[in-house]
């Protein structure tokens, strides 16, 4: 959206009664053509504004979109969300992400958030189908982080629990985290994460966090099968909820985790995860690139790893996989 937009948005909001025309043209210094285009600007960004010669112009609904302005009306970070880029539709953010930081200066991007409203073609672990219809919160976030490479899956970890302790915050709902990277609802997956990175030796140059929530998201959008093993918020409460503000809340949580991280406090992390883990202590089936097995789940890493107890008391630890729950 233009400033120009933003700025008629702004006097509409704080106005108790219906602006005149005039009055918004005076305030702003623009002609009555310039107000009007702005207004239709509004309306197709799914704003609701009424108008009549008599009274003018007032605002009677704020738009479902996922709007970097709506966003920022609640957003209390340091950097995270400070910088953000809106499309109504792509095929990955993450994709998106790739080609700013080719092009871009990475120090400037850190903490750059890009929205889609949909996604046509995202991809998630073990390059699986990322379903992404209207109504969710689907994202990526450009980070250039001083954190050794060896913990950088850690940048995961804090955006898993943001995530959960967002939704506990916002609509006390026990959210908890699945190994490796998802967040469930009683036995229903919600949301997902993604890291990508681009490094070289020891060098980690920029990484892309994408997550997924279903947020506003209607469960007939998903085949019969996938409504068995996936839930939304508005699901799960009820009713829609603002994603604006449950956003901010999401990139508040995460940056506060991501802070202890580039300052070293791994452990800080590593507990917070356990506690909101719904895979230790449980007997899950580990499904991996070359063979299948069952276990115990007793503890996680510093490195991120899952660490199974075998039948026969062997522990086994898992990089990478899928991880079933018994």
């Amino acid at each position: 959206m233009p400033d120009s937009a933003f700025r008629v948005l702004e006097i509409l909001e704080r106005a108790v009664e219906p602006v005149s025309g005039e009055t918004i043209c005076k305030e702003l210094g623009v002609t009555r053509s310039a107000v009007w285009k702005q207004i239709k600007e509004l309306r197709l960004m799914g704003y609701t504004i009424t108008s009549s010669q008599k009274e003018g112009y007032r605002l009677t609904h704020t738009s479902n979109k996922l709007l970097p302005y709506e966003i920022k009306k609640n957003l209390h970070t340091q950097y995270i969300g400070k910088k953000m880029r809106y499309l109504e539709k792509t095929p990955s953010t993450n994709a998106v992400g790739k080609q700013i930081c080719q092009d871009g200066d990475l120090e400037k991007l850190n903490g750059t958030v890009i929205i889609a409203e949909e996604q046509s073609g995202a991809v998630g672990r073990m390059g699986r189908a990322w379903i992404s219809p209207g109504g969710g919160i689907w994202i990526t976030i450009i980070l250039k982080p001083g954190i050794p490479v060896d913990h950088v899956f850690m940048i995961t970890m804090a955006g898993s629990i943001a995530i959960a302790r967002a939704m506990r915050r916002e609509f006390e709902l026990g959210a908890l985290i699945k190994w490796p990277n998802d967040i469930f609802i009683g036995n229903k997956k919600v949301a997902g994460l993604l890291l990508e990175l681009a490094a070289e030796a020891d060098t980690v140059h920029y990484c892309l966090l994408g997550i997924g929530v279903n947020v506003n998201v209607p469960l007939s959008n998903f085949t019969p099968a996938l409504q068995k093993d996936i839930t939304s918020i508005s699901a799960e409460v009820g009713h829609d909820v603002d994603r604006a503000s449950f956003l901010a809340r999401i990139l508040k949580e995460f940056e506060s985790r991501y802070l202890l991280l580039e300052d070293g406090e791994y452990e800080t992390i590593l507990q917070e995860w356990k506690k909101l883990s719904c895979t230790l202590e449980n007997h899950v089936q580990i499904r991996t690139l070359k063979n299948t097995f069952e276990g115990d789940a007793v503890d996680i890493d510093e490195f991120g790893a899952l660490i199974i107890r075998k039948e026969n008391g062997r522990l086994e630890r898992v990089i990478a996989g899928d991880c079933y729950q018994q």
